[in-house]
C-alpha cells in the first residue's frame, strides 16, 4: 500500500497509509483532538471525517465551534428535522433541504397542511433524535439500488433526484441511525454535534424545482447556529428587523403603498415622494461637484439595439418587451449604460475628452419572479443613481479611486461607517474575450489593493468568484446598518467590451480611433431600496435633514391657531418642511398620532406660549419637552435640517 503525504497547518507534515480517514489521524495525535473534531478540510475543501485520504493533501481538522462547521450544523439539522417530520408523519416525501443563509429549509409533499402548532412538535422530536447522538455514516450506491428503494419508499420525488445525479457522480447515501436520505455531503460525525441552538422558524409554499407547473410543497424554514447565546442574538435581531420593516413603517409614516395590480411596484405618497427627491438632491449635487454631467436616455428601445450591446442574450429573461403593431419589438431597459454609450458617440471624442462622466436617475425596469418580491428591496421597476466614466485605459486606477472616495464620504453622510468591499470576478455567462476579462479583473484587484492600504487594513475586502456582471468584474460596497445586517448597495464595475461591441471610439494622441474603456458606478444602486433601507436603519427616525416632514406645530387650544401658524410659517422661512395640527384634538392624543407617523419635532404651543413667544419642543424618542424661544429653536434646527454637504 502506497503512503500519502498530510500537510497539517503548521506546515508540518507526515506520511500515512493511502486510504487513511481524517479521524484515524485525529486519534493518532490525541484522543481528545478526535473527540472535539467533527469534520476536516482536505486542500480547503470541507470533507467528512471518515472519508479515507488517497492523495497528498493540506489537511484542517474543524471543530464544531470553528467557523467552517455552521455550514455542517445547518445542514444536519435539516436531515434531522426531515426525520422528524416522517416520523410524526409516516407517508410524507422528503424533496430537498439545503443550507441557506442563517438557516436551512426542507421541502415535504404531504397530503394534510402543516399546522402552525406542528413547529413545536417537530422541535421536540429534534431534540429528541440529537439526543440519540446517531452516527453520520456515508454509503455509495448504484443508481439502480437507490431508485429501487426511494421507489419501494414512495419517495418519487427522490427517485427523480437519482435520475438527475450526473453519471460520472456517486449517488451518496447518509444515514443517521435507522434514517437515511440522498445527500451530496458532508456531514459532521453525529447528530449530538449539532447541540441544542436551532429553531424552526415558519411553513411556506414552495414549487418542486420551482417550476409553477409542477406539485407545490410544504417548506419549514429554521435557523441554527453553534451556540445558544449566538441563536438568542439572531432571534433578537428578527425581532429588531421586524419592527424596523419598511413596509410597515411606510404605511405609519404615510409614505408610500404597494398593490396587487402592479406586483413590483411603489405609489409613493407626497412625503414618500419628498424622501425620495431629498435622496436624489443630495446625489445630484455630489455628481455635480464630482464633474458629472446629467443625462436622460429613453425608457424603450428597439429589440436590435440589445441584441448588439449583449443584453439580450446575457439578460433577456428578465427584460419587459412589447411587440408594436408594425411587429417591432420593443424593450424596456433593464440598464442605463447602452443609452449612455449612444449619448457618448454624438460628436467626435478625442483623448482630451476623456474621462467624460455621464450620469443619470434612470428608470429601469427587470422582470423579478413574484416570488422574490419584497417591498422596497426587491422591485421590478427601480431608478438608479446610474452613472458611466469613458475612459483611456491608464486612467483606470485614478478614476476608481476617486470614486471610492466619493462613495465613502456619501455613505458617512449617512451614517455608514464600517464598509465591505467585495470583488466579483467573471461569471460563466458573459461577453468579451478572456483577456480583456484579465485586464479588467487586474485592474479592479489593484484598486481594492490600494484602497486597502489607504484604509490601514479598516475596510474589509473579499473575492466573489463568478458573481460579476456578464459585461464586466466590479467592486461591490456592502454596508452593515444599526441592527449588524449586510446591505450590497454600491458597484463599481469596469468593462472592456460595451462601448466596443456599440462601435464607441476616441481619437488618441497619435491621431489613431482607440476603444474607450467604461467604468459603471451607482453609489446607492437602487434609490427605492437604498430609501427601504435607510427607513429601517434608522427604524423610522429619520435624521432631520432626510426627515419628509421636519416640523410639526399643535395647539394645545384652538385660541394658540394664530400663533401656530406664525410658527410654521417662521420655519418654513428658514427651508424647514412644516405642517400646522390644528385639530380640536387634546394634545396628548396629537403628539402620540405624530409620533406614530415619527415626525422628529413636535411643536406644542398655547396662548401662553404665544405670550411669550416661545414654543414646547419634543423630539421623537424623548418624553421630555423643553421650551425654547420661538428664533433660539428655529436658530438650533436650521442647521441640523440642512443636508450634511451644504452646512
Amino acid at each position: 500500500m502506497t503512503d500519502v503525504t498530510i500537510t497539517f497547518p503548521d506546515g508540518k507534515t507526515k506520511s500515512v497509509a493511502s486510504g487513511t480517514t481524517g479521524l484515524e489521524i485525529a486519534k493518532g495525535i490525541s484522543p481528545s483532538l478526535a473527540k472535539r473534531t467533527v469534520a476536516m478540510q482536505l486542500d480547503g475543501v470541507l470533507t467528512d471525517l471518515n472519508d479515507p485520504i488517497r492523495k497528498d493533501a493540506a489537511i484542517n481538522f474543524v471543530s464544531r465551534a470553528d467557523a467552517p462547521a455552521l455550514e455542517l450544523i445547518r445542514h444536519d439539522a435539516a436531515h434531522v428535522m426531515a426525520e422528524a417530520v416522517q416520523s410524526l408523519w409516516p407517508g410524507t416525501q422528503v424533496t430537498i433541504g439545503p443550507v441557506i443563509e442563517n438557516g436551512f429549509y426542507y421541502d415535504f409533499a404531504k397530503a394534510e397542511p402543516f399546522h402552525p402548532d406542528d413547529l413545536g412538535r417537530i422541535e421536540k422530536k429534534m431534540h429528541e433524535i440529537i439526543a440519540k447522538n446517531a452516527p453520520f455514516t456515508k454509503e455509495v450506491w448504484s443508481r439502480d439500488k437507490a431508485r429501487e428503494t426511494f421507489a419501494r419508499m414512495g419517495e418519487t420525488f427522490k427517485v427523480e433526484l437519482v435520475d438527475a445525479i450526473p453519471e460520472d457522480q456517486d449517488v451518496k447515501i447518509y444515514k443517521q441511525g435507522g434514517w437515511f436520505d440522498l445527500c451530496r455531503g458532508p456531514h459532521m460525525t453525529s447528530t449530538g454535534a449539532i447541540g441544542k441552538a436551532f429553531k424552526l422558524q415558519k411553513f411556506a409554499g414552495a414549487y418542486w424545482r420551482g417550476d409553477s407547473s409542477r406539485p407545490q410543497l410544504q417548506r419549514i424554514y429554521g435557523t441554527a447556529w453553534a451556540t445558544e447565546e449566538e441563536l438568542k442574538a439572531y432571534l433578537h435581531q428578527l425581532e429588531e428587523a421586524e419592527k424596523r420593516d419598511h413596509r410597515k413603517l411606510g404605511r405609519e409614516m404615510d409614505l408610500f403603498h404597494f398593490q396587487e395590480e402592479a406586483p413590483g411596484s411603489i405609489f409613493w405618497h407626497p412625503k414618500g415622494w419628498t424622501l425620495f427627491q431629498t435622496l436624489i438632491a443630495y446625489m445630484r449635487r455630489a455628481q455635480q461637484r464630482a464633474g458629472y454631467v446629467e443625462v436622460n436616455s429613453p425608457d424603450m428601445m428597439e429589440k436590435h439595439f440589445w441584441e448588439l450591446s449583449g443584453h439580450w442574450e446575457n439578460y433577456g429573461e428578465n427584460m419587459f418587451t412589447t411587440v408594436l403593431p408594425d411587429e417591432r419589438v420593443f424593450c424596456c431597459k433593464p440598464m442605463n449604460c447602452p443609452g449612455h454609450v449612444q449619448i457618448y458617440k454624438h460628436g467626435l471624442k478625442s483623448y482630451r475628452d476623456l474621462p467624460l462622466k455621464i450620469a443619470e436617475f434612470g428608470k429601469v425596469h427587470r422582470y423579478e419572479p413574484s416570488g422574490a418580491l419584497h417591498g422596497m428591496l426587491r422591485v421590478r421597476h427601480f431608478t438608479q443613481d446610474d452613472a458611466h466614466i469613458f475612459i483611456t485605459e491608464n486612467q483606470i486606477m485614478e478614476e476608481c479611486l476617486k470614486i471610492n472616495d466619493l462613495m465613502l464620504s456619501i455613505y458617512k453622510d449617512f451614517g455608514f461607517e464600517d464598509i465591505f468591499i467585495k470583488l466579483s470576478t467573471r461569471p460563466e455567462k458573459r461577453v468579451g474575450a478572456d483577456h480583456l476579462w484579465d485586464k479588467a479583473e487586474k485592474a479592479l484587484q489593484d484598486v481594492l489593493d490600494e484602497v486597502t492600504k489607504r484604509s490601514n487594513g479598516r475596510i474589509k475586502t473579499a473575492l466573489q468568484p463568478g458573481d460579476g456582471a456578464f459585461y464586466g468584474p466590479k467592486l461591490e460596497y456592502v454596508l452593515k446598518d444599526a441592527i449588524g445586517r449586510e446591505w450590497q448597495c454600491g458597484t463599481t464595475q469596469v468593462d472592456f467590451n460595451l462601448a466596443g461591441r456599440l462601435g464607441a471610439f476616441y481619437i488618441d494622441e497619435h491621431s489613431e480611433k482607440k476603444t474607450p474603456v467604461m467604468i459603471h458606478r451607482a453609489m446607492f444602486g437602487s434609490l427605492e431600496r437604498f430609501t427601504g433601507i435607510l427607513i429601517e436603519n434608522f427604524a423610522g427616525h429619520l435624521p432631520l435633514w432626510l426627515a419628509p416632514l421636519q416640523v410639526v406645530v399643535a395647539t394645545i387650544t384652538s385660541e394658540a391657531d394664530g400663533y401656530a401658524d406664525e410658527v410654521a410659517a417662521a420655519f418654513k422661512d428658514a427651508g424647514l418642511r412644516v405642517e400646522t395640527d390644528l385639530r380640536n384634538e387634546k394634545i396628548g392624543y396629537k403628539v402620540r398620532e405624530h409620533s406614530l407617523a415619527k415626525a422628529p419635532l413636535i411643536l406644542a404651543v398655547g396662548m401662553r406660549d404665544a405670550e411669550g413667544r416661545n414654543v414646547s419642543v419634543r423630539r421623537l424618542g424623548s418624553q421630555e419637552q423643553k421650551l425654547m424661544a420661538l428664533d433660539d429653536a428655529i436658530a438650533a434646527f436650521k442647521d441640523e435640517a440642512t443636508p450634511p454637504d451644504l452646512r
